[in-house]
Parts: C-alpha cells; sequence; structure tokens
C-alpha cells in the first residue's frame, strides 16, 4: 500500500462538554518533521501526539492544528485576593495623607485594581483530557492516512505507466544497436574501396575494426541492468510502506544506465531514445518524491 507524503484530515469530537477540533495537513519532506498548534492547556500533550502521530506516518513536513472547548457553565473560579486589597487601601491610605488628598476609597475602584479579582481557570482531569483529545486526533488521522493511500495509488499507476514506456525504450535500444555495427561495416567498406581502389584488404582487419567499434557502443549490459532496475521497482511498488527512498536510490541506479547508454550512442536514433530514456526516468524521479 503506498501512500502520498501529501494529505489532509479533519475531526470534530464532542466529549460531555468538551469539544476538539483536529486538522493536518502535510507535504513533501525527506524526514518526519512536525509542527503542532494548540491552545497552552494542551501542550503537555505534545509529546503523546508526536509518539501517536509515528504509528500514521513515517515522512512528510505535517502541520497539526487542534482546537479545544469546554461548553460547560463552570469554567473558571472567581478569586478574591483579601491580603492585596488590604495593601491598597493600606497605600491609597498614606498617599492621600501624604499628598493632602480628599476622597474616599470607593469599591467600585478598589475592584479595579490590578489582581484583586481574577478568573481561575479550574483544573480538567488529564486523563480525561487525553481520552477525549486522542479520539479526535484518531479520527483526523484515519482520514488523512486514506487521502495519503489514495493519493498513492494515483502515483503507483503513473509511474507503472511510466515504467511500461521506459521498457519500450529500452527494448528498440537493444533491437537498433545490432544494426549500427552493420552499418559502420558498410561504411567502413565503402571507405576502403574509395581510398584502396581495387587494392583488397584482408578480411579479418575489416572484422577487427568492426568488433572493436561494435564493443566500444555495445549497451547490452546497461540494457541489461535498466530492465532490472524496472523490474525491481515494479516489486517495489507492491511493498507495504515506506518505499519511498528505496525507489529513489533505484530510480537513480535507471539514470546511471541511461546516461551511459546515451554516451555510447554513435547513432542519431540511439541517442534519440536514451534521451527518452531520461527524460521518462527523471519524470518518475518526480513522482518518487512525493512518496513515503
Amino acid at each position: 500500500m503506498i501512500k502520498s507524503m501529501t494529505g489532509f484530515g479533519r475531526c470534530e469530537y464532542q466529549q460531555d462538554s468538551r469539544k476538539f477540533t483536529v486538522e493536518l495537513k502535510s507535504v513533501n519532506h525527506r524526514y518526519l518533521d512536525v509542527n503542532i498548534r494548540m491552545p497552552k492547556k494542551l501542550n503537555f500533550f505534545d509529546s503523546a501526539i508526536r509518539t501517536l502521530l509515528r504509528k500514521y506516518a513515517s515522512r512528510g513536513k505535517i502541520d497539526i492544528f487542534i482546537t479545544y472547548e469546554n461548553i460547560a457553565e463552570e469554567q473558571g473560579a472567581l478569586k478574591y485576593n483579601a491580603a492585596l486589597a488590604g495593601e491598597y487601601v493600606k497605600y491609597l491610605r498614606q498617599m492621600a495623607d501624604e499628598f493632602g488628598i480628599v476622597g474616599d476609597i470607593s469599591l467600585s475602584t478598589l475592584a479595579r485594581c490590578p489582581e484583586i479579582l481574577t478568573m481561575e481557570e479550574q483544573s480538567e482531569d488529564e486523563e480525561e483530557l487525553w481520552k477525549g483529545l486522542k479520539s479526535g486526533l484518531e479520527g483526523a488521522f484515519d482520514q488523512f492516512v486514506a487521502a495519503r493511500v489514495t493519493e498513492g495509488e494515483h502515483l503507483k499507476k503513473d509511474i507503472l505507466a511510466k515504467l511500461s514506456g521506459i521498457e519500450e525504450l529500452a527494448a528498440k535500444v537493444e533491437e537498433h544497436s545490432p544494426e549500427i555495427a552493420a552499418r559502420y561495416r558498410e561504411r567502413l567498406e565503402e571507405k576502403v574501396q574509395e581510398l584502396l581502389g581495387d587494392a583488397q584488404l584482408e578480411e579479418s582487419r575489416v572484422a577487427a575494426e568492426v568488433i572493436l567499434f561494435a564493443d566500444k557502443i555495445c549497451t547490452d549490459e546497461e540494457v541489461v541492468r535498466l530492465k532490472s532496475h524496472i523490474s525491481h521497482m515494479r516489486d517495489t511498488l507492491e511493498e507495504s510502506e515506506g518505499i519511498g527512498r528505496k525507489l529513489d536510490f533505484i530510480a537513480q541506479e535507471m539514470n546511471r544506465e541511461a546516461n551511459t547508454i546515451l554516451s555510447k550512442a554513435n547513432d542519431l536514433e540511439i541517442s534519440n531514445y536514451a534521451i527518452g530514456l531520461k527524460t521518462e526516468i527523471e519524470k518518475i524521479r518526480e513522482q518518487i518524491q512525493n512518496i513515503e
């Protein structure tokens, strides 16, 4: 099962008065790079979230967005700091005496002083909080993986089609190669005839020259290895997961063989086939960059 590194998932989970919304999206990345944005109340679960995610993804740049809402009526408690209020009253009266200011300290004035009245958020059961958050995460992660699998299947079909095209080009190189040596022999004999006229040149010397030329331009080994890499890539595409790096390595080897074929080419048709090979292999390499 091939998975793309591009995906999206979303889940809303309601647990009693708690509501969790989890969204995540990912793009290509060489490794697993996770960025989590969530309320401070949930920061304690950062490590647990990352551990859970590793069960669903091994590569990609993944952004996770979490929102949390507690719709219960009692979400916090009002706290009155009597000691601080006493300090305010003490110093306000001292200021009045020092500067000769006449005026009473009103309740509304005192209530507006910082930190006298504060809203203290009620602590929540961490185990219950994680239970709800985990359910939301798993729902989003399941959807995220499903999207990656769907996209991965599309990539697989495209790569397989391109492999078939590469195989056809390799077959043309293989079929066309013997003709090059034969044409070279004809041109060599014509050149010799032109230079020597009626003089005879030993057949063995012509044959030896043709053999040297044929050996120099021979691409049999490269074509055989290229076909082997094509077969290897097809087999790898049937493996379960985590095959992106392996596929990239195989594509590099395929490209190496295509480069060698092009460098040995002494014929316009072979050169065009080799350029076609490189073009298709590069397209495959671009697609492989999207595979986990």
